[in-house]
């Protein structure tokens, strides 16, 4: 018992430990990527948008960004999960809204707990889709009034601009491969 213990015990410091060695290239990628995929989202919103629909740049975008440019790696920042989680959990939330918006209590929990089931079914579990499903229910007027328009915009169209610049940002390097198992990229990089 005791020599499992101690085995479990190096592993973790080992697995810490390792997480926490990131090279300062991976914090210059990881800053620069979000940084130009939240400005683009911004950029819409003020110069694009009037005033009275400034809601194209939502909170959970910013809780994507650590995934999709922090953590590339990870299983939950790719595409399939970063894109599939923002919209199954919008389209939830807006369900949720129209169904049962009427009683906060309900709805808000109802919401995020309903759009993790659906993401864990269909595959596509990515965290921040919690707060899209959420932010669906207690956002603004203007949120509510979208309806399933909320679902392509700003939910849809921010998920591909933060997309989009993922793959430029996080293969620039040949360090960084995103998507992780991306066939066409790896095919793409020995062309190059």
């Amino acid at each position: 018992m005791k020599k499992q213990l101690n085995k479990s015990f190096r592993i973790t410091k080992y697995v810490i430990y390792k997480e926490t060695l990131i090279d300062k290239k991976e914090h210059f990628w990881s800053f620069l990527g979000s940084f130009v995929g939240i400005a683009c989202i911004a950029l819409v919103q003020t110069f694009y948008l009037n005033k009275t629909e400034n809601i194209f740049l939502i909170g959970s975008f910013g809780a994507s960004s650590v995934l999709v440019y922090g953590a590339i790696y990870s299983p939950l920042a790719q595409p399939r999960n970063f894109i599939g989680g923002h919209v199954i959990s919008a389209f939830v939330g807006v369900c949720v809204q129209m169904l049962v918006g009427q009683w906060f209590w309900v709805a808000a929990p109802l919401a995020v707990s309903l759009s993790i089931v659906c993401m864990q079914i269909t595959k596509t579990l990515h965290p921040p889709g919690g707060a899209t499903a959420l932010i669906a229910v207690i956002g603004a007027a203007k949120i509510k009034s979208l309806g399933f328009w909320y679902v392509l915009s700003p939910v849809l169209s921010g998920c591909l601009i933060l997309l989009a610049t993922a793959l430029v940002f996080n293969n620039i390097t040949s360090n960084r491969i995103y998507p992780k198992n991306s066939k066409l990229l790896k095919k793409w990089r020995k062309m190059a």
